[in-house]
């Protein structure tokens, strides 16, 4: 005879007598089936298959060029969500071209609070994402320079999110200070995991 344990939210316990041993019946995925499906294990879920696609996603991404690398390796002693800025910026990035995609994120970086420290790592991160590409695309549906998923998500920037990059880029630097305090917070993030 089996006894199952299983533990629930709020401290509470499942037990379970599941009849005789040895009768091919999996007693752990009975106790599994049988706890109530919560937003908790729901959300979990959501966020491993948001993994699996951002993996397969990181392969499949059609580049324009090889990405450039760091010059300088971003201190992986502090946090990479903790908002935390480098006293220099990690890559030495060239003055953009007036005009260009990178030229028009340099310029509104301090709209969003961001000193030109983190221009280097919002350069590192976008030339891994989409090569500053507007029309990037990869597998998992994620578009544009900040490789929104879905890429839809940038009308709340603007109407013309699907070619200006002036829009998606407001909306990526939204993003990042939303979810990773900085644009260099986010480069860490990538770094450790290969997606943002």
């Amino acid at each position: 005879m089996a006894l199952v344990v299983a533990g629930l939210a709020g401290g509470g316990a499942v037990y379970l007598n599941l009849g005789r041993s040895g009768t091919g019946a999996d007693p752990a995925g009975a106790v599994v089936a049988a706890i109530p499906k919560s937003r908790s294990i729901a959300l979990l879920e959501r966020d491993r298959q948001h993994l699996i696609l951002m993996d397969a996603a990181t392969k499949t991404l059609n580049e324009v060029g090889a990405p450039k690398l760091a010059s300088a390796p971003v201190d992986q002693g502090a946090s990479p969500v903790d908002g935390s800025s480098p006293s220099a910026p990690p890559v030495d990035v060239p003055v953009p071209s007036p005009g260009s995609a990178q030229a028009v994120a340099e310029g509104l970086l301090p709209s969003f609070g961001f000193d030109h420290s983190q221009f280097g790592c919002l350069v590192s991160l976008w030339d891994r994402e989409s090569g500053w590409r507007v029309n990037a695309e990869n597998a998992s549906g994620a578009y544009g320079i900040p490789q929104a998923l879905p890429g839809s998500k940038m009308a709340t920037a603007g109407a013309d999110w699907a070619t200006n990059p002036a829009t998606q880029i407001k909306w990526g630097l939204g993003y990042i200070k939303g979810r990773y305090g900085t644009p260099c917070g986010a480069w860490g993030f990538w770094e450790a995991h290969g997606w943002y």
